[in-house]
């Protein structure tokens, strides 16, 4: 699917961003990767990382989903679009909420319009569990940036684009987890943890699963489904005794926004959703011209099915924790940017 293809990025520079583009690079055969996100420096640094570093399939190109136009010229003559910009902190949405509309609603349908006005065969969009039931601005944004996506298959069918969704919860080791944040807590030799709530519990997804889940999406996928990538649950006290068994813990209260338990899925979606083995399929509605299709080899949901963090079957030991902690890559912080640049890790 991805071979002599080209693929186009948004936010790009981002773990997931950078991670999705190298596995395309490294396992498959593109014609063009291209990077694209509004920030140069990070374009740089990327540029100058391996295994980017000198391939000339990848291409970077500074832009903003704001700008339509700018879309519109990134996406010309591209085949496949994974879509992974988004304002995504919680407190920063909250304070910020007319940003996050721009970035993560607004934005949504300028990538729309263009990929269906530009003639892109296939768009893969990551969504969170935070768009599941929403109660905080960045998860309603993506609520609303999913049904945004899922029904533009109803109008852009007659031009080839289809629209996909997949949708995790925590991943471990990315930008806005809480594992790169105890890690540097235990660097500065702090052993007492805030935890906002003993009882909290999360899903826990390795990077390498959501990488490939996504391009597993872009295989399957026809247009107008939500996939939730199946994922362990870890609590959080736990996570913190994984990272350093002997840290004492203090409770700081929950943030506006946060819940005890992630759901990626709850309530009235039920009828539309099979259960594959490392996933779940919510199917597209009836008025979607795409519901007809028939998906082999999944399996129907019972009536009161949920999928939360609380109430999953599996879930990771603080050895297991440990095990996923040794596999996290840190990322390497950069100096001397004029000069050979040096890789100094945290």
């Amino acid at each position: 699917m991805i071979k002599d293809k080209t693929i186009l990025i948004t936010g790009g520079t981002g773990t997931l961003g950078k991670a999705v583009t190298s596995e395309i690079l490294k396992r498959y055969e593109p014609k063009r990767v291209i990077v694209f996100s509004r920030d140069e420096y990070k374009q740089f640094i990327m540029s100058q990382q391996m295994p980017f570093k000198g391939d000339k399939r990848l291409l970077f190109m500074i832009g903003d989903v704001r700008d339509q136009a700018t879309l519109m010229n990134a996406l010309r003559g591209v085949d496949i679009v994974v879509h992974t910009a988004a304002l995504k902190h919680v407190s920063t949405c909250e304070l910020n909420p007319y940003e996050a509309i721009k970035t993560n609603v607004l934005g949504a349908q300028n990538l729309i319009q263009a990929s269906i006005e530009q003639n892109v065969k296939k768009v893969v969009v990551l969504s969170t569990d935070k768009a599941c039931a929403p109660i905080n601005l960045y998860g309603a944004t993506k609520l609303c940036s999913d049904k945004l996506f899922i029904n533009a298959n109803s109008y852009s069918c007659a031009y080839g684009t289809a629209f996909s969704v997949v949708r995790f919860g925590n991943i471990a080791g990315s930008r806005g987890s809480v594992i790169p944040y105890f890690r540097g807590l235990i660097d500065q030799g702090i052993k007492k943890l805030p935890i906002t709530d003993v009882r909290m519990t999360r899903f826990c997804l390795e990077e390498a699963e959501a990488i490939k889940m996504i391009l597993k999406t872009i295989d399957i996928m026809h247009g107008g489904e939500l996939f939730v990538k199946k994922a362990p649950s870890m609590r959080i006290i736990d996570l913190a005794h994984a990272i350093c068994e002997d840290a004492s813990l203090y409770e700081i209260g929950m943030r506006p926004g946060e819940r005890i338990d992630e759901a990626m899925i709850v309530g009235e979606e039920v009828q539309q959703i099979l259960e594959f083995e490392d996933y779940f399929l919510i199917k597209p509605s009836a008025e979607l011209d795409l519901a007809s299709y028939v998906y082999i080899g999944g399996r129907q949901v019972d009536g009161d099915f949920e999928y939360t963090s609380s109430k999953n079957m599996e879930w990771l030991s603080i050895q297991q924790l440990q095990d996923l902690m040794g596999r996290i890559k840190q990322e390497p912080i950069f100096a001397d940017l004029f000069g050979d640049l040096k890789v100094i890790q945290p």
